[in-house]
């Protein structure tokens, strides 16, 4: 063939399959038969293997996967991935409805989805074509998966139309692919994967696109995160437009009125869900009005505009053989049940938490009961209840000791704690679970560095504390079991990187009582360096917005300790960075100072007419203000856009100073 009939017949080819790919894979709607698809497709496949510079980046064919990769690219979100919050019940989504609309007004109404059970993706599009896609990860860095995703043939390569998009989905593996995959798996004597979503997860992650191209994977977009050029209204209408752009829109999807509707179809699908070809493990509740979105707002972690309905968990009855104590970090000890294995939702239990001892007592639980067993929102398993009927008086009775099972000391329990606690800075489980806490991905991030190395390290007696990490020797490491040259250079490197963190990662990682991640970046924003933040007084901490009165006292107890200070000038000795890194708050100069927004702190609430919330907060932080996203006493002005509803209100009983847009625009100018 010579090569200008090549080219034509691969645009005819392409063009073809395309569109039966397209109404088999995405409408479900086939057009063809599936040997006439394969033959359109081999042949396209066999001109692009002999003219191989006809091959585009967008050919249908790119699906058969490429080339092993050697590892996954982190990949930072543009908007972060946030997790949603839950509902377990009709009161709930009744609760979740009155919050909405005391902060919106009655004029709500809603979206809802179904809760695929899979691997949430982000999927970038620019002008049309498809450059990257990348796993949820922590919401806010995920990995690249593109070559991965690009054998999901519901993913389309390119768009009906150019524009640069970025969406999100739940990449998700069919039933039917799940069963094949466990037969196969079975036959070879490998482990089968535990449900569909693992198996979906596990698929995605393979460093080989050629192994995920054979999982029969398939996906469904639910948002869309950022589009530049188009102008959408409501998230019902962005489904729509996604689905005209080509991607695979899941069919069920309702818009409801009222929350009774929302509720009418929960109860529904909690009777359908068996039906699905595909595994969904709740329903999705959006408000469906994006500009009442924005004014709903986030908290740190899910949005104010959506939850997750989760059905109800499957209960069954096992046995409960033991109860295991454990101390964490904070010298809590925590009491675990150990049952007979028994499969919930997919996958076999062996624990259960049981979270202290007033639980055991109010559940009246011996060693050797039948008790009911569910999954929490289908993940974590609890004891529901004692089957007392069926005790045959061989059970015992279980008490909580009196001194900590790992270290020998005397256990409490603080005023107004339910937990027993040990309180020997010097116990071994609390280190350890310390020093865990201190790689984890949300502090100190140290790839390589998970529990068992931890452990090893710390039996062998070379780690003690979070600074001797930093002092870990390369032919040390190597003597210890499965410790190999390769692994040993990789985990020193990660080690050594660790120490270029910013100052908030450290901060978290030090494990300080009631210092979350988010607690941790305010801290460091605002006060910069350790050293700063060691001197503050309570008042000070106090003093910054989100920052309570007990999380101060916690805090400045903490640095009163001298083995702390001692632990923070050796990591300063072995070059751990004790700064904040990240973008700093606007510094007051001499031409902001005759702002009235100057060292303010700033809510804005409602609806801006003649500026978006951003720019507004773009130019009163440039003239000095600190932008808050809740009014509270330490509120120095609150701007009430139109429809301002709580905030307004709180900041009125607080007596705060209330600007309407038109002040505001005057003191920007």
């Amino acid at each position: 063939m010579e090569r200008q009939d090549a080219k034509k017949r691969v645009e005819e080819l392409r063009a073809i399959v395309e569109e039966y790919g397209y109404h088999y894979y995405v409408l479900d709607q086939p057009l063809v038969s599936d040997a006439e698809y394969d033959q359109f497709f081999h042949e396209l496949l066999k001109i692009e293997t002999e003219f191989p510079d006809l091959r585009t980046e967008d050919s249908p064919t790119v699906r058969v996967g490429g080339e092993p990769l050697p590892h996954f690219k982190k990949v930072e979100h543009r908007i972060p991935m946030l997790s949603l919050g839950n509902a377990f019940s009709a009161d709930d989504l009744s609760d979740f409805d009155r919050r909405v609309r005391q902060l919106v007004g009655d004029s709500v109404r809603y979206t809802c989805e179904l809760k695929i059970d899979g691997l949430a993706i982000s999927l970038q599009y620019e002008e049309g074509r498809f450059v990257r896609g990348a796993t949820r990860g922590d919401g806010t860095i995920g990995e690249d998966i593109t070559e991965n995703l690009k054998t999901i043939a519901a993913i389309p390569l390119k768009l009906k139309e150019a524009v640069t998009i970025e969406v999100r989905g739940e990449a998700y593996m069919p039933k039917p692919s799940f069963e094949k995959l466990n037969e196969a798996k079975e036959k070879s004597g490998d482990e089968k994967f535990a449900n569909p979503r693992n198996a979906a997860a596990g698929s995605l992650r393979q460093l080989d696109p050629k192994l995920a191209s054979k999982r029969n994977l398939s996906m469904f977009t639910y948002a869309i995160g950022s589009i530049e050029g188009k102008e959408i209204q409501s998230h019902s209408e962005g489904l729509d437009y996604l689905q005209e752009l080509g991607f695979r829109v899941n069919r069920e999807s309702k818009r409801c009125e009222t929350i009774e509707e929302v509720i009418h179809y929960t109860e529904e699908w909690v009777e359908k869900r068996a039906d699905l070809p595909y595994e969904i493990d709740g329903i999705v509740i959006k408000v469906d009005q994006l500009a009442l979105q924005e004014k709903l707002g986030f908290t740190a972690k899910s949005p104010r505009w959506a939850t997750a309905f989760k059905f109800p968990a499957e209960e069954v009855v096992t046995k409960l053989e033991d109860i295991e104590l454990s101390v964490g970090r904070t010298g809590v000890v925590t009491p675990t049940a150990l049952l007979s294995p028994v499969t919930v939702a997919g996958t076999t239990v062996k624990r259960a938490s049981l979270h202290n001892e007033d639980l055991i007592r109010e559940k009246d639980l011996k060693l050797g009961d039948f008790v009911v067993i569910k999954k929490a929102g289908d993940i974590i398993p609890e004891v529901v209840n004692v089957l007392a009927e069926r005790r045959d008086g061989t059970e015992q009775d279980f008490s909580m000791p009196t001194h900590c099972p790992d270290c020998g000391s005397e256990l409490v329990r603080l005023e107004g704690e339910v937990a027993l606690r040990c309180i020997n800075p010097q116990c071994p489980a609390q280190i350890k679970e310390g020093l865990i806490h201190y790689v984890s991905r949300n502090a100190m991030n140290i790839d390589g560095l998970g529990e068992r190395i931890i452990v090893q390290l710390f039996e062998h007696e070379l780690v003690r504390d979070v600074a001797d990490l930093y002092k870990l020797e390369r032919d040390t490491l190597l003597e210890l079991e499965r410790m190999g040259e390769k692994s040993v250079d990789n985990l020193l490197k990660a080690i050594d990187k660790s120490k270029e963190n910013s100052l908030e990662r450290l901060l978290f990682g030090l494990g300080i009582r009631f210092v979350g991640a988010k607690a941790a970046k305010t801290l460091a924003i605002e006060f910069e360096t350790i050293d700063q933040l060691v001197q503050a007084t309570e008042e000070e901490l106090e003093a910054v917005n989100e920052i309570g009165e007990k999380m101060a006292a916690s805090i400045r107890r903490y640095f009163q300790k001298p083995e702390v200070l001692e632990l923070l000038e050796e990591l300063r000795k072995l070059g751990v960075n004790l700064a904040y890194k990240g973008p700093k708050r606007q510094s007051v100069d001499s031409e902001q100072s005759d702002s009235p927004f100057a060292g303010k702190t700033v809510v804005l609430t409602g609806k801006l007419e003649q500026l978006t919330r951003e720019e507004a907060k773009e130019k009163i932080e440039a003239l000095g203000g600190k932008i808050t996203g809740s009014v509270s006493k330490k509120t120095d002005l609150v701007i009430a856009g139109e429809a301002a509803g709580s905030k307004k209100k709180k900041a009125e009983q607080l007596q705060i100073e209330i600007w309407d847009e038109e002040q505001m625009l005057k003191h920007l100018q």
